[in-house]
């Protein structure tokens, strides 16, 4: 992987600060007075099952979702606001990749720059296929998304974001209906993007390998409630039977789990 070379916003990071965040919508809770403290630079991986919360919460550090109550703050600046996206350069990695069917691989990494006028179509050039080198995929720079395997997509929707030389970026489970293989891949990704751009990164995940591995900090979302968090050492046994539940399930066929689930329904 290629080093990647410094931006304008070089040695900028900015924390993340969430502060009794609630939201509901139609009147069901989702988030309950979530409270937590991204430091610049780290990797913070949010972890939790299906329907926690966790990719609700992402979009609010995104500003994409309007708080119901308490607040998110990037730095100093309100991530809600408009203008915080003019002064910090945020980039989202969505789980589904979202790139642009009708496109080809350079001109889905052309479009921010090239809608922002950041530079010239020469500079456009240049920065999108630096992007593409970082990440091995030169190759598919003529390739429109429909030609790409699922892993080469999720690859293409992190140059996507990296062309924007982001100082936040966060992802939404990026590993998701990938083989183990690739999902070691993108692990490897995120954290050496890291390393060589000291950006400030927070992932949404259900995968326990990928937050151990690479997480400075972890938290446990469950029922919109922060359950815990530490460092990815103090997860490895942790003495939260549903924390223990959730990240070491058992199989158990004698009595499934979704017997169970149907018994406390009844």
């Amino acid at each position: 992987m290629a080093t990647y070379s410094s931006s304008p916003f070089a040695g900028k990071t900015f924390g993340v600060t969430i502060d009794k965040l609630n939201k509901s919508f139609d009147g069901v809770p989702v988030l309950r007075d979530v409270s937590l403290e991204v430091r610049p630079g780290e990797i913070f991986v949010i972890m939790g099952p299906s329907g926690s919360g966790k990719s609700v919460l992402l979009k609010h550090v995104a500003g994409l979702e309007l708080p119901t109550s308490g607040r998110v703050l990037i730095g100093d600046l309100d991530a809600s606001d408009p203008q915080t996206r003019e002064r910090v350069h945020l980039a989202l990695v969505f789980q589904a990749g979202a790139l642009f069917n009708s496109m080809t691989v350079y001109d889905n990494l052309a479009l921010y720059p090239r809608e922002h006028r950041l530079c010239n179509e020469a500079g456009i050039r240049e920065r999108v296929l630096r992007t593409l080198q970082i990440l091995s995929l030169e190759k598919a720079v003529d390739k429109f998304p429909g030609e790409l395997s699922g892993g080469m997509k999720k690859r293409v929707a992190i140059a996507r974001a990296l062309v924007m030389e982001p100082e936040l970026l966060l992802y939404d489970e990026p590993t998701s209906e990938l083989d183990p293989v690739m999902s070691a891949t993108i692990t490897e990704i995120i954290a050496t993007l890291r390393e060589q751009t000291a950006v400030t990164t927070i992932v949404v995940s259900h995968d326990r390998d990928l937050a151990l591995a690479i997480a400075d900090r972890m938290a446990v979302i469950m029922d919109g409630r922060i359950r815990a968090t530490g460092k990815p050492g103090e997860f490895k046994n942790p003495a939260d039977p549903a924390i223990a539940n959730f990240l070491n399930p058992t199989i158990d066929l004698k009595h499934p789990r979704f017997q169970q689930l149907e018994n406390d329904h009844e």
